[in-house]
């Protein structure tokens, strides 16, 4: 699939088949997910991939939104090390652009994922770290749901002249 079709495609997808997904998929995804731009080119992220359901399926006990991954073949979790950051505040960008890329890939490889905020809320972060014995000084920042889809959506238009700005306001 080309870049511009899967970026246009791009749709949460939360229902799977419960297919498997292939260590070398999921190694492509991380690839897709490293190649992000970073502010200084720090990199300031960790990933977590999570296969495991007795742990996956304890997520919605404090995520309320996150019940598809009971379902899911995988998720992945990005977090920030603010200790690899050389622009103090940067790494909340830094996941975000690694977190795009990683769904922009799952859909180019015909796989479904959708986002799953945990970063700013408390009981999200506090929850992933007591869940997973994440560090302190790593914030979990999202969470994808990954799988092969059991439902398809039509891409959805999102493009609005109205908000674009030439020059000036």
């Amino acid at each position: 699939m080309e870049a511009m079709q899967a970026i246009l495609s791009r749709r949460s997808i939360r229902k799977y088949t419960g297919k498997a997904v292939s260590e070398t998929l999921i190694n492509e995804l991380l690839q897709a997910a490293m190649s992000a731009p970073s502010a200084g080119n720090q990199q300031p992220w960790h990933f977590v991939v999570l296969t495991d359901h007795s742990l996956m399926d304890q997520v919605p006990q404090f995520h309320p939104y996150s019940t598809m991954l009971k379902e899911a073949a995988l998720a992945i979790l990005v977090c920030g090390d603010e200790r690899l950051q050389r622009y103090e505040g940067y790494w909340i960008q830094d996941c975000s652009a690694a977190t795009e890329n990683l769904l922009i890939a799952a859909r180019a490889n015909g796989l479904g994922a959708v986002w799953l905020g945990i970063y700013p809320r408390p009981e999200r972060v506090d929850g992933m770290r007591k869940l997973l014995n994440i560090p302190h000084e790593i914030t979990p920042f999202a969470l994808i749901s990954i799988g092969y889809p059991a439902e398809e959506k039509l891409p959805a238009s999102r493009f609005d002249s109205a908000r674009i700005h030439k020059n000036r306001w």
